[in-house]
């Protein structure tokens, strides 16, 4: 991450971003001066948790998230989740919606070596929630951010969504679960060993 240092009185130092990314050693999430969410940069050197996918071969052809959805956190946040099952301040979970490749067979399944099944394709969008009690206190504690649904690039920064977009779903399947489907990401469910 690109970072301007500016001395303050009495000696104190503050860092500003003035950089689009966030570093491998930033060990949450990361704001512009404006509240913005500042893409995180490395998060596919994270723990992968997952990737479901709802086709809509599957779904009468209107899934409301047909992609693959590969679900990326900080290893040392998987570790807390697993022993205390919630999740710790500052927690970043990153979704990253990949196409499922067009299959030749009516459900939309492809054939191949292993055998039929959906296969991921181009990557089509990036999801991001963040941890921040204070700032997300009306959306139980998460912070919801899409960095957009197309092909990369994704945009560098992006704004909280509106709770009835990300967080009203979340709050009423899942608050029980700290705000999190873990049911669909076996990583989650399993006991630290």
């Amino acid at each position: 991450m690109k970072l301007r240092l500016m001395i303050l009185i009495g000696g104190l130092l503050t860092a500003t971003v003035i950089g689009i990314s966030q570093s491998s050693d930033t060990k949450g999430p990361v704001f512009t001066k404006s509240g913005d969410l500042v893409l995180p940069s490395d998060f596919r050197k994270w723990t992968f948790v997952g990737g479901p996918i709802t086709p809509n071969a599957l779904n009468n052809g209107e899934a409301p998230f047909p992609e693959f959805h590969d679900v990326y956190i900080r290893l040392e946040n998987l570790r807390y989740y697993q022993q205390h099952g919630n999740f710790p301040e500052g927690t970043v979970l990153v979704k990253e919606l990949v196409l499922a490749q067009a299959g030749q067979h009516s459900d939309g399944s492809i054939d191949s070596a292993s055998g039929r099944g959906y296969f991921p394709g181009a990557l089509q969008g990036l999801d991001v929630m963040v941890k921040d009690s204070k700032r997300f206190a009306n959306t139980n504690k998460w912070g919801f951010f899409t960095f957009g649904h197309h092909a990369p690039p994704y945009s560098p920064t992006t704004k909280a969504m509106p709770a009835a977009e990300c967080a009203s779903c979340h709050i009423a399947g899942v608050a029980k679960t700290d705000m999190v489907w873990v049911q669909y990401y076996p990583l989650l469910k399993a006991q630290l060993q």
